[in-house]
């Protein structure tokens, strides 16, 4: 009996002291879960609501398609279109929630068994392998926290999760985390996902779409399809066991989707379109007021055009040099643009940004301003050596083929008749002439400016090519057509402005017969490619630039070659390389066009009429040709210096007869021989079916 009571007195303090722990615990413990009540209830009330929640603050996203809808690229964070809860794929959220949080729809925030299981697995391996983190704790790091893997950002991350469970539910936050979560590649919320890896939207997401998607989320830069496709395809695979085994989707689901089939969106294309995009792009903050919302901007860019003008310019361009093209749409729209041979080693855009001296392309001003001023075509001038106020030209090879027809000399550009015309009409009416065409650099006055010595770029001589296209109608370069919303609201919508005209018909009428003439049958015969082109060449001294600029088919191409340190380059003038490589673009970019005759009929306003008693004047009768006094004079090819730098040849004579049969207009197309008689012809002309292997002149200047 003794005994028995010395061992109550013994277990006395012992029970005492364990009641004594028991309620100090109960009381801290009561007070804690006072203290996370209030804690939580305390970030409730400061964090934002579901509406703020939904904006992105990561900024702008950008998507750019091409003409027919295709993307280019994507430009800042890309954030798709957000979706509602009702209309996310229902394996999308299943994907999701059996991949990252299978026990997402019975705890309040904070899984206490998965944190168990961390903390076990962190005693068996000695350190932390698995985060243990709950969607909703997830959403709370990415929204308001860092990834620093420390006990007080990650007991904040829980205070978060739990204080969102009380203010959200279980659809907000699911809807809240796949809209912005990052799934790699620059991808923001699974709209954005399913458009940068499957050129689709989310809401269109298959099973195995989904748990492609659902498998980025743990390591986005190892399992991104654009880093790693292999690895993608095997974590979607884990991802459809996964959500076999928690009975999201059958075995036989499971073994009938097949991840590796999924067709993947292709690469965003880094090279030559961006000299386009970087141009086009910053015309937006003209064009919008939104600078938040994610946004499409569809351009005129045309993805075919592009290879066939990116392959002209690196295949074309000589050894050493760089080159650059633009190709206009009748409308303005920028079909095809490069700034370069590569824009991964230069982004500098010469389409755009560089200014070099355009030579005789320059001319097509001058002549157009003659035409303007009273000159016709078929008119006579004289090439023959000039000096003004101490300047003189020269022609290459000092050649000099005395009186020819407007035609003629625009044809195998003669220096000294521009100058001629330049010195008649005024440098200033051709630099008026030039800015009513769209040139924005600096023109001279001087009378050297008729050979093209101002800077110029080269979108802005494509601009004035295509001018003339549209018979003298305004044309106004754009790269943007529309930009949408992401759920297909207008933003902005581009509209053709035909109303702004710069010169009558027919004096782009009249220009556009000399261009044609000098392609078939003059300086530009390389940029012939089977169907009515009209173009002009240009070539500064000592062989620095290079130029051909051209139309057909309702297509301005403009293209530009030379170095950037402005140094000679062997063999470079407009009449090859430019011109062969116009020719090799335009092949392909007008190929399924509709071959379209030029309309080049002068129909002359009165003032330019002569009387009928006048017009015998100049004309020729039985192969003589008289002048204004009706005397007969000699005529016949002067000596013109080959382009290909062979021997001196006579230079055809370039009347109208054999225009047309050339050009294939009117009756002189059946009939291109001269019927034969006994009286005196002038100098025989080169059958058409030979004239391109007419000699041609060497570089204008």
């Amino acid at each position: 009996m003794a005994r028995g009571k010395k061992s109550k007195k013994q277990q006395g303090p012992f029970k005492k002291w364990f009641w004594r722990l028991f309620k100090v615990g109960l009381v801290v413990g009561l007070l804690g879960a006072i203290a996370l009540v209030v804690a939580v209830l305390t970030v409730r009330s400061s964090l934002p609501g579901f509406e703020d929640l939904k904006s992105s603050p990561n900024g702008q996203m950008i998507r750019v398609l091409d003409v027919s809808g295709r993307e280019l690229f994507s430009m800042g964070p890309s954030y798709g279109e957000w979706l509602d809860y009702d209309e996310i794929p229902q394996v999308m959220k299943d994907a999701m929630i059996a991949v990252e949080d299978r026990r997402y729809d019975s705890h309040l925030g904070v899984d206490p068994i998965g944190l168990a299981r961390v903390f076990k697995v962190r005693l068996e391996d000695g350190r932390f392998t698995e985060g243990g983190s709950t969607i909703t704790q997830q959403l709370a790091r990415n929204i308001f926290l860092n990834n620093n893997r420390t006990f007080g950002r990650k007991a904040r991350e829980m205070l978060l999760a739990l204080a969102m469970e009380r203010k959200f539910s279980k659809e907000q936050i699911l809807e809240l985390y796949l809209n912005k979560v990052y799934y790699g590649g620059g991808a923001y919320g699974i709209d954005a996902a399913s458009r940068r890896f499957f050129a689709h939207s989310a809401k269109e997401l298959d099973l195995a779409e989904a748990a492609i998607i659902a498998g980025l989320v743990k390591a986005p830069s190892r399992y991104s399809p654009t880093a790693d496709a292999k690895a993608a395809i095997g974590r979607a695979t884990v991802v459809l066991e996964v959500m076999q085994d928690a009975g999201a989707i059958s075995a036989s689901q499971a073994a009938n989707t097949n991840p590796t089939a999924v067709k993947m969106a292709p690469e965003p294309r880094q090279n030559s379109v961006r000299y386009f995009t970087d141009w086009a792009l910053p015309q937006l903050d003209m064009l919008i007021d939104e600078t938040v919302a994610p946004i499409e901007v569809w351009t005129t860019l045309d993805l075919g055009m592009q290879r066939a003008a990116t392959n002209a310019i690196q295949t074309g361009a000589p050894a050493g040099a760089q080159g650059a093209l633009v190709a206009i749409d009748r409308d303005g729209a920028v079909r095809a643009m490069v700034g370069g041979t590569d824009y991964v080693t230069s982004n500098y855009n010469r389409a755009t940004q560089a200014v070099r001296q355009p030579g005789s392309a320059w001319k097509i001003f001058v002549y157009m301003a003659a035409l303007e001023a009273g000159y016709t075509p078929n008119d006579t001038v004289t090439d023959e050596p000039i000096t003004i106020n101490g300047w003189t030209p020269r022609n290459s090879g000092n050649r000099y083929a005395g009186d020819m027809s407007v035609r003629n000399a625009f044809a195998y550009s003669k220096n000294t008749v521009a100058a001629a015309i330049g010195n008649d009409i005024g440098t200033s009416t051709i630099a008026n002439m030039a800015r009513r065409f769209g040139v924005t650099t600096p023109i001279n006055t001087n009378p050297s400016m008729v050979l093209g010595t101002s800077d110029v770029r080269l979108l802005d001589m494509t601009r004035a090519f295509a001018s003339i296209n549209a018979k003298g109608v305004a044309v106004t370069p754009f790269g943007i057509t529309k930009v949408t919303s992401m759920k297909g609201k207008i933003l902005y919508q581009s509209k053709f402005d035909g109303s702004r005209v710069l010169v009558d018909p027919w004096v782009s009428a009249g220009i556009t017969d000399l261009m044609q003439t000098a392609v078939q049958a003059g300086t530009g015969r390389a940029a012939q490619i089977g169907r009515p082109v009209a173009g002009k060449t240009g070539t500064t001294s000592s062989n620095k630039d290079g130029w051909f600029l051209g139309f057909s088919s309702g297509l301005t191409t403009g293209v530009w070659m030379g170095r950037d340190d402005a140094k000679p380059v062997r063999g470079l003038q407009g009449g090859r390389a430019p011109a062969a490589a116009f020719a090799a673009f335009m092949k392909v970019a007008v190929a399924k066009r509709k071959v379209e005759k030029f309309d080049t009929e002068l129909v002359l306003p009165e003032w330019q009429l002569e009387p009928d008693e006048e017009e015998l004047f100049g004309a020729p009768e039985d192969g003589i040709y008289v002048d204004e006094n009706g005397m007969p004079i000699e005529t016949g090819g002067g000596i013109e210096y080959d382009l290909e730098g062979g021997e001196a040849a006579d230079t055809p004579e370039l009347d109208q007869d054999w225009i047309d049969s050339v050009l294939g207009r009117g009756e002189a197309a059946n009939d291109p021989e001269p019927p034969a008689n006994d009286n005196p012809q002038p100098e025989p002309r080169p059958d058409p079916a030979t004239a391109t292997q007419a000699p041609r002149p060497s570089n204008e200047q």
